[in-house]
């Protein structure tokens, strides 16, 4: 069997799942095989017609994505903010609207009034350490992440260290802020935050639940953050948030003395807010 041939076979069987998530088949057969071999595309498209050895192994691969197992679990990489992060069954996936609350935390910490030492920076519920390690690329905070899964803190050291900042972000396994003191600049969280009973396609429910849903309603844990940041006098809170919960994070901000502004991710959905605490020691 060709390699075209293999990509044509592998596509067909997995276009039933693709129209899931509306992925392209031809693309995702491109991007499983690449994986397997260990080759860049450019060798795909000069060896169309090569054999392809070993062909089992690779459709092995494709029953995996025909079942649902997301593509990033298949191949253990994982794409965010231009950078290929490492990714495992356990842990949440990057998402591309995730970037956004980076921007708004990296737009915070250049807005600083000038002091000495490193802004200081907390980040609850670090899953693979995506945000963590984009903050201390680009700026010279010091970094403390907690997160409750000993799988996802494994994978988030692993991912600092393949970009070298694992001296500038200190992991620790915690709910909330539970087990780190101190006072922060910045609290920045992409928090479970899916009602229970909203429904999911098969691929994402293949994503870890306790990672995912954030109570009844969806907003508890987004709640709680926000009463953690008050306790704690964090000066700017940054998080992620559901499309449909703007009033409710609304109410809860301005009740607990913070001044918010909202954005929206690029399908023009309420993603997000930056709240300042009005009442912190500044």
């Amino acid at each position: 069997m060709t390699v075209n041939d293999a990509l044509k076979a592998a596509a067909s069987q997995i276009a039933p799942a693709c129209e899931i998530n509306g992925a392209n088949p031809a693309r995702v057969a491109r991007a499983l095989l690449m994986s397997y071999l260990g080759v860049k595309i450019e060798w795909i498209f000069l060896n169309l017609t090569s054999e392809l050895e070993d062909a089992e192994g690779f459709f092995a691969l494709a029953k995996r994505f025909a079942n649902h197992d997301p593509l990033e679990y298949i191949t253990g990489e994982a794409g965010f903010y231009g950078l290929s992060f490492n990714a495992k069954k356990g842990v949440l996936i990057p998402r591309p609207e995730t970037e956004i609350l980076v921007e708004r935390s990296l737009e915070i910490l250049s807005n600083l009034p000038a002091r000495k030492g490193p802004p200081l920076v907390a980040e609850i519920g670090t899953g693979s350490g995506i945000i963590s390690i984009c903050l201390a690329l680009n700026s010279n905070a010091k970094i403390i992440a907690s997160d409750i899964s000993d799988e996802a803190l494994n994978l988030a050291r692993q991912n600092a260290a393949k970009f070298g900042v694992e001296d500038r972000i200190e992991f620790v396994k915690c709910a909330y802020l539970d087990q780190i003191y101190g006072r922060f600049d910045l609290l920045v969280s992409n928090p479970p935050y899916i009602a229970q009973g909203y429904r999911l396609d098969k691929f994402v429910l293949n994503e870890p639940h306790e990672a995912l849903f954030g109570g009844m309603a969806g907003d508890e844990i987004l709640k709680n953050i926000i009463l953690v940041a008050k306790n704690r006098d964090v000066k700017y809170l940054a998080c992620e948030m559901g499309y449909d919960q703007r009033e409710s994070m609304q109410n809860a901000l301005k009740f607990n003395g913070f001044e918010a502004e909202f954005y929206r991710d690029l399908a023009g959905f309420d993603r997000g807010f930056a709240a300042r605490n009005i009442f912190a020691n500044f």
